[in-house]
């Protein structure tokens, strides 16, 4: 039996790239697109839906791609979206 040293070195398991969760306040978001545009890993997308301003705001379509890396929160004109880090899973 041979041992795999690629799969599972020193007996720990790989550690996973950071994660987060995109919070939108709708309300405050004017339709603009930025965060759509700049996001590097397309988990926003306009929605159909209006916001009480008349505009589309982003909606989370890819949830579990989010890195938490702030693009979307630096680059909203109206400060209407921010991430928030989650804790990695230990096993």
């Amino acid at each position: 039996m041979a041992i795999r040293y690629h799969d599972n070195p020193f007996g720990k398991h790989k550690p996973g790239g950071p994660k987060g969760r995109v919070v939108i306040v709708e309300d405050g978001c004017k339709g603009c697109g930025f965060c759509v545009e700049y996001c590097p890993n397309d988990v926003l997308v306009l929605s159909s839906r209006y916001n009480v301003k008349g505009y589309h705001p982003p909606e989370v379509v890819h949830p579990d791609k989010c890195v938490n890396c702030g693009f979307c929160r630096m680059i909203c004109p109206e400060f209407a979206i921010y991430t928030v880090a989650i804790e990695p899973e230990t096993v």
